[in-house]
């Protein structure tokens, strides 16, 4: 079957004329269609790689990194980046590659379209021109045919009526017959150069015209079937970096480790701590049955327990114990007994405004906060990280450890490369001076010794911490009670224990130990004027109760020891430094860590707490 629109539709010009323009037309809305999906795909892009940077961890999150879990998830989230990266690929090779030329073409496109319909109609006014000449002298010679025949009727009939007429009328006829004569020739020729444009017009120009405006449609159809092959191609260059990160997505799933994990979390809190011994019976009637020595005993105990509960605001010692944090297990690093303080604490200046600006009762107990605070702030964290926990610690020194070697390792390659370079500069000086290397070399030197030093230091500190360790646990199998086990009535035995532990036993839960208090004395007798100001003073009211949740040792000057599930009496709220003053039988008065109790404040002492801040 034929296909050359030149002779299969030399009749359809218009119908023709109006398929190129819907096939412009389609050409344009699939350029559109193409530049818009680009803009989708990098609106895509924009919002994964938003997402990704989102939920991506923060860098001062130290606990995602030891667990699979979350590496996992990071793993994912920067898969999820190259996704969005692939996709920005996609959308700018789709605007350069297909929308930019396609564009261009649709402009080339309606421009040759222009040209050759222009020369169709041409072509259609230069054939209708000649039918109308013909159509003009085939009336005309019609008409002088009709003349020039009723002329000879008319000289016909006159003749045979009257010679001199009928002459006359012969002449005219004659004149008519010529006329029609020349009509005729014209009409021919007419006809003939109509048969000769209008064969030339359906056999030569028509087909030539409308096979041009063929190949444009086909180049037409043909740039569209590359644009959607390019636009395929596009989205198939990025399928294996796509494939390659859904695989990674796989591999990070399929590496997480529950088991792992949950032993990390051992790894991470576990503090070395023994746990709580059995709660001891306590034989409240035994106070029916003392005898007047052991009064007189208690009297003089209790009385030396007065004179310690003074708070000093300027004493020295080795660290004070901080409050743990507020979360209910305290075998955790966070949650030791020995952690840090918060950060949050009253700073002492605004005591001391205060103190200042309050009045008699309220001054006092400023100054109880002012001592308190200087201790807390006195204590700072130790080098050897003896305030942490036992495991805690030697992991933590392990740490520095590690980090220590990295830094030696970093040095001694510089110094290398320092002495390979001095070696060179003195085989070759043209190069360079080998004395400008020595200031150099010595400042690597004494940082590696200082970095040697403190690697043999905390070395030492680890030795030790593991040798503790080692005792303890060998204490621990063989059956011994720590302090916690041995606690009984919150009044009596427990401080005894704590009077009267020996010099080997003041052992803190973490391994370290507490300054022997005989070091002190001579500061305290320097301070008995300023401690003078508070034998006079009266006990303050009871503004609530409180329950200890765990069991605390207060080895510091101005804090309280007690046991687990004691009843105690607050005499002073927490000021936002972490501790809480209680009183225990009107007797022994200290400070306890407030995440270490559960309060219980009377409605009556709320008012009078809150009046006395406004004071």
């Amino acid at each position: 079957m034929s296909c050359n629109w030149g002779t299969e539709l030399w009749d359809q010009f218009d119908n023709l004329e109006k398929h190129t323009s819907w096939g412009i037309d389609f050409l344009e809305r699939y350029t559109k269609f193409i530049k818009e999906r680009a803009d989708i795909e990098l609106s895509y892009a924009k919002q994964i790689r938003s997402l990704s940077k989102k939920y991506h961890p923060k860098r001062s999150r130290e606990d995602e990194s030891r667990y699979t879990w979350c590496l996992a998830f990071a793993a994912t989230l920067r898969q999820l980046n190259e996704l969005s990266v692939q996709r920005e690929e996609l959308a700018e090779n789709l605007n350069s590659q297909i929308v930019c030329e396609l564009t261009r073409y649709t402009q080339e496109l309606k421009t040759e379209r222009k040209t050759h319909f222009q020369d169709g109609r041409r072509a259609q006014q230069h054939i209708e021109g000649s039918w109308k000449q013909l159509e003009s002298s085939k009336r005309r010679f019609e008409r002088d045919c009709k003349e020039a025949e009723r002329a000879q009727h008319v000289s016909d009939r006159i003749d045979l009526d009257n010679k001199t007429d009928g002459e006359k009328a012969r002449q005219t006829a004659q004149q008519k017959k010529q006329a029609a004569e020349e009509s005729r020739k014209d009409y021919v020729t007419s006809l003939n150069q109509f048969n000769q444009d209008q064969h030339q017009h359906y056999h030569t120009l028509v087909p030539v015209i409308y096979q041009r405006i063929q190949d444009m449609e086909e180049r037409r159809i043909e740039r569209i079937c590359e644009s959607m092959r390019s636009s395929a191609e596009a989205e198939r260059k990025v399928l294996p970096v796509v494939s390659r990160c859904l695989d990674a997505m796989m591999d990070a799933a399929e590496g997480i480790q529950p088991r792992m994990d949950t032993q990390q979390v051992v790894e991470v809190y576990k503090s070395g701590f023994d746990p709580p011994g059995d709660v001891e019976f306590e034989d409240y009637s035994a106070t029916m049955r003392r005898s007047i020595s052991e009064s007189s005993y208690l009297d003089n105990r209790t009385e030396g327990r007065r004179h310690s509960r003074k708070l000093w605001p300027f004493i020295r010692k080795n660290k004070p114990p901080p409050p743990p944090p507020t979360s209910p297990s305290p075998g955790g690093v966070a949650n030791s007994p020995q952690s840090p303080p918060p950060a949050a604490r009253e700073p002492i200046t605004q005591r001391l405004n205060d103190l200042m600006t309050s009045g008699s009762r309220t001054r006092k107990q400023c100054l109880r906060s002012l001592k308190r605070g200087l201790s807390l702030k006195l204590g700072s964290s130790p080098a050897d990280c003896s305030h942490l926990p036992p495991e805690q610690r030697r992991k933590k020194l392990q740490t520095r450890i590690n980090n220590i070697n990295q830094e030696i390792q970093r040095e001694r390659e510089q110094r290398d490369a320092l002495l390979k370079m001095r070696e060179v500069y003195e085989r070759s000086p043209q190069m360079g001076d080998a004395g400008s290397l020595e200031p150099r070399l010595d400042e690597v030197k004494q940082s590696l010794q200082k970095l040697e030093d403190e690697l043999r230091r905390h070395q030492a500190w680890l030795s030790e911490a593991d040798s503790r360790l080692s005792d303890h646990s060998n204490r621990r199998q063989s059956g011994g009670c720590g302090l916690n086990s041995q606690a009984t009535t919150p009044g009596s035995s427990s401080l005894k224990q704590l009077d009267n532990r020996s010099p080997a036993s003041r052992e803190s839960p973490d391994g370290s130990y507490t300054e022997d208090h005989s070091a002190e004395l001579h500061f305290k007798s320097r301070s008995s004027e300023f401690d003078d100001d508070f034998d006079d003073e009266e006990p303050l009211p009871s503004i609530g109760t409180c329950k200890s949740l765990y069991p605390f040792q207060g080895q510091n000057e101005g804090t309280l020891s007690m046991v687990e599930g004691e009843l105690l009496s607050v005499v002073e709220e927490d000021k936002g430094d972490g501790w809480t003053r209680v009183r225990r039988n009107l007797e022994e008065e200290g400070y306890v860590p407030t995440s270490y109790i559960k309060v219980f404040l009377d409605s009556s002492a709320k008012g009078f707490v809150q009046s006395s801040r406004l004071v």
